[in-house]
């Protein structure tokens, strides 16, 4: 196929007003999924994180889940600064062994020797 019949078809196919809807209807609708993933991160994020800063500390294993998992790609896909806001007040509480939890659950005072 020659140069000028390739152009053609491309022009012809940029110039299509069917092409363009589909193309906006193909943004839309990611756009769509975007918001919904963001906003279902920013609520698990704002759940735990609420959880952790009222509880007054964080596993280890639930701190790394918490940035690797949920916040930084949150972050990357544009989240807004609420969930950063409450991120900082996450990183000042206390950072405990996952031991920690399951000795506290099963008697244990908080410094983990038995009561």
């Amino acid at each position: 196929m020659d140069n000028s019949v390739l152009i053609a078809i491309l022009s012809t196919l940029l110039a299509s007003g069917g092409f363009w809807a589909l193309l906006t209807k193909l943004i839309d609708k990611k756009s769509a999924k975007t918001k919904m993933i963001l906003g279902l991160g920013h609520d698990r994020i704002m759940s735990l994180g609420m959880k952790y800063v009222e509880r007054g500390f964080i596993t280890q294993s639930e701190y790394e889940n918490l940035y690797k998992y949920l916040f930084d790609p949150y972050k990357k896909m544009g989240g807004n600064g609420s969930a950063e806001r409450l991120m900082r007040e996450v990183d000042r509480v206390r950072i405990v062994p996952d031991s920690y939890l399951f000795e506290s659950q099963n008697g244990g005072n908080q410094n983990g020797t038995q009561q």
